[in-house]
């Protein structure tokens, strides 16, 4: 079997667990190729079994980003081609029943194109925006996605279909936030380089969008943030200096890579252990459920 994975990944978070679902498809014997967004790279869609779709969560709705991938398929013709079958692998810093109507618009398109979705996976990660998780829940994050992905993959290899339930209402609300994408553009041009920065350049290379320009200003270099930003949050947690100001999200700022080692240290009692509280458990417990119940 032939399996792309074709996702977009801010932070790191989404790319995580296309690593681990790359190691479990080919852990069963299957052929596996990634494509990151945005790339130049073409790819012969008809030569694969299976697609998976993966990204981050941006204001309960995929990425613009990965909407336009999936705008840009070419069009199967179901009656030569048939069906190609699709599944999507989301995530986000909270479990809440509102994400579950994140694909809506994607799945979608992806009908349009002729790609059938059968089965859709979301997975908890630390967030890069809001707030910062612990360490220690970071780590916790982590080691439930790691044995939970093979119990996924397997599920999806046996033929088996898992989709999120219907809210009411849910696709009006997710139409709502997709103000979002539009919203981002004029959010991310507020971006500033405060007196911290040190023109690294670090930001400009890393943004997807080629949204950061460092320019020369006389004898001096200047951070310049366009109109493009989709909010990924990548140059903000990346930055040496915690040196980029977020405007109106400024007091969500979330700074530095999250070690996903086991700590060293018990966790401590922080000021945000009750958000979502009981959205945490349902996800803990309900991976738990499916990663014993998995078939060894």
């Amino acid at each position: 079997m032939k399996i792309l994975l074709i996702y977009f990944s801010g932070t790191g978070n989404t790319k995580r667990i296309a690593e681990l679902y790359k190691s479990a498809f080919e852990n069963n014997g299957a052929e596996v190729t990634q494509a990151e967004l945005p790339t130049e790279s073409e790819y012969d869609f008809n030569a694969y079994d299976l697609i998976g779709f993966g990204y981050p969560i941006h204001g309960f709705n995929a990425p613009k980003l990965l909407l336009q991938a999936c705008k840009a398929l070419p069009k199967r013709d179901k009656k030569k081609d048939g069906v190609k079958n699709a599944f999507i692998f989301k995530t986000s810093g909270e479990p809440v029943r509102m994400s579950d109507v994140s694909s809506l618009k994607m799945r979608r398109i992806l009908k349009s194109r002729g790609y059938k979705v059968n089965n859709e996976y979301q997975y908890v990660m630390p967030y890069n925006i809001i707030f910062r998780h612990t360490d220690n829940e970071a780590y916790r994050m982590w080691t439930v996605a790691k044995a939970l992905v093979p119990a996924d993959v397997a599920e999806i290899l046996r033929g088996e279909t898992r989709l999120p339930k219907k809210i009411f209402m849910g696709g009006f609300l997710a139409w709502t936030l997709r103000c979002e994408h539009w919203g981002a553009h004029i959010i991310g041009k507020l971006f500033k380089a405060n007196k911290d920065c040190v023109k690294c350049g670090k930001c400009e290379k890393l943004c997807p969008m080629h949204n950061i320009r460092i320019i020369e200003k006389g004898k001096d270099k200047k951070v310049k943030f366009g109109c493009k930003c989709i909010i990924c949050m990548r140059c903000v947690q990346a930055c040496p200096k915690a040196a980029i100001n977020m405007g109106l999200l400024n007091g969500w700022k979330v700074n530095g890579a999250y070690s996903f080692d086991e700590p060293t240290e018990p966790a401590q009692p922080t000021k945000h252990d009750n958000y979502c509280k009981k959205a945490y458990e349902r996800y803990y417990r309900d991976a738990q459920e499916r990663i014993e119940n998995s078939p060894k």
